[in-house]
């Protein structure tokens, strides 16, 4: 079922509410992303970031509240809104590579059995991003030859493979060697400045200041501030941000 969204509006998320069994890890939370937008999740572990970012994709299943994305109802059984959610893109915080198969079977899997693209096509637009994240010389290569940021630029170019309409990031440099970090946040600080909507759950705190337009701040479930990033770095408006805050600049 489609919703009235207003034009800008990509991401919205009303009154999200899941359980698992009797502990509840997230709790009413609401989220608008205007297109092109840049939104960074942060808060301490078990806050119920992950969750919240693979209910929007339909990843996990929720028992209240509702996500639209581009007009669509993510709850929705038909078809369209199905197709939808195959062209919003998740990255992962370890790579989901398939090990038996070579790094452009990996990219071109999903475009040829999801969208039904030919392997031709596939392949020309893998081997385009491929060369765009500077990867072009590993196409044959299979994952267990990578390094940990070749693996995760790869899982960006998966995802990217299927046009998605939107990205999300599940704390995608958390698995890799420090050294690795940066030419992961490279590239999806390119795709930031390219007009991609991207919700980036993450505790790198200068990718978010220098690509986020709004940071969301997250503990026990719960969503307890939305501020536009230079705001919330410079004077968050609840103390248990204030906190986390102090902790993580500190290192």
């Amino acid at each position: 079922m489609d919703v009235p969204m207003t034009t800008n509006e990509m991401i919205k998320v009303e009154g999200l509410a899941k359980s698992f069994g009797h502990l509840q890890v997230l709790k009413d939370c609401n989220l608008t992303v205007q297109r092109g937008e840049v939104v960074v999740i942060c808060g301490p572990s078990g806050s119920g970031k992950s969750t919240f970012v693979k209910c929007i994709n339909g990843i996990e299943d929720f028992q209240q509240g509702q996500v639209t994305i581009d007009g669509a109802c993510l709850s929705s059984r038909d078809q369209g809104a199905a197709k939808l959610r195959a062209r919003v893109g998740m990255v992962f915080q370890h790579f989901e590579l398939y090990p038996h198969l070579t790094v452009l079977e990996n990219i071109c899997l999903a475009p040829v059995h999801v969208l039904k693209r030919s392997r031709e096509e596939a392949q020309a637009k893998a081997r385009a991003l491929l060369s765009r994240v500077g990867l072009s010389d590993k196409e044959g290569a299979y994952p267990a030859q990578l390094s940990g940021g070749q693996q995760q630029r790869i899982a960006i170019v998966r995802a990217l493979a299927m046009d998605p309409v939107a990205m999300l990031f599940d704390e995608p440099t958390s698995a890799l060697d420090p050294e690795m970090i940066g030419e992961v946040l490279a590239v999806m600080l390119e795709l930031a400045r390219e007009g991609m909507t991207m919700i980036v759950v993450t505790h790198e705190m200068g990718f978010a200041k220098a690509a986020a337009d709004r940071m969301v701040f997250m503990d026990k479930g719960s969503i307890l501030e939305i501020s536009e990033t230079k705001r919330f770095f410079e004077a968050p408006r609840v103390e248990r941000a204030r906190l986390f805050l102090s902790r993580i600049l500190a290192h």
